[in-house]
């Protein structure tokens, strides 16, 4: 059996980070955890664009433009969409992730997924810290090894 899968290695890759403003005591470590795992990979702090919408609902968009252009080899999705007394929580969640996968599928470009979608602000902030937890971090590393896995393909 012949195993095939992505490593770590970056070289002349372009990235996006596709971030939401909404939520952004959260958001703004899980960007900083994905561009330091970029850094730490090879990746020149010029090779990474970093594109904000509003909020998590309009990271699909971003990411359908991003792939367009052709300039990027994968794009990192980054937001927070923290539970609420409404079912806001369920309608904006549902439609981010569909509307990411989508965008994956269509555009061929590996897309990550790391916007959390939460119970409550500790579980957000727990997911976003400076440690081995850090969503943003992971979400980067799954983009470098699929870049990786598909060139192999």
């Amino acid at each position: 059996m012949k195993t095939i899968e992505g490593d770590l290695t970056i070289n002349n890759k372009k990235f996006a980070l596709v971030a939401a403003r909404f939520n952004s005591f959260v958001v703004d470590h899980l960007i900083s955890g994905a561009k330091e795992l970029l850094l730490k990979h090879g990746a020149d702090e010029t090779d990474i664009d970093l594109l904000y919408v509003p909020g998590a609902f309009e990271i699909p968009l971003a990411l359908k433009k991003a792939a367009m252009t052709g300039k990027y080899d994968g794009i990192v999705a980054l937001g927070a969409v923290i539970r609420g007394g409404t079912p806001h929580f369920e309608f904006v969640a549902g439609e981010c992730v569909k509307g990411i996968s989508r965008v994956s599928l269509e555009s061929e470009i590996p897309i990550a997924f790391g916007v959390l979608t939460v119970d409550t602000v500790e579980q957000a902030i727990a997911r976003s810290g400076a440690n081995s937890e850090n969503k943003g971090a992971e979400a980067a590393e799954c983009t470098i090894r699929m870049i990786n896995l598909l060139e192999e393909l």
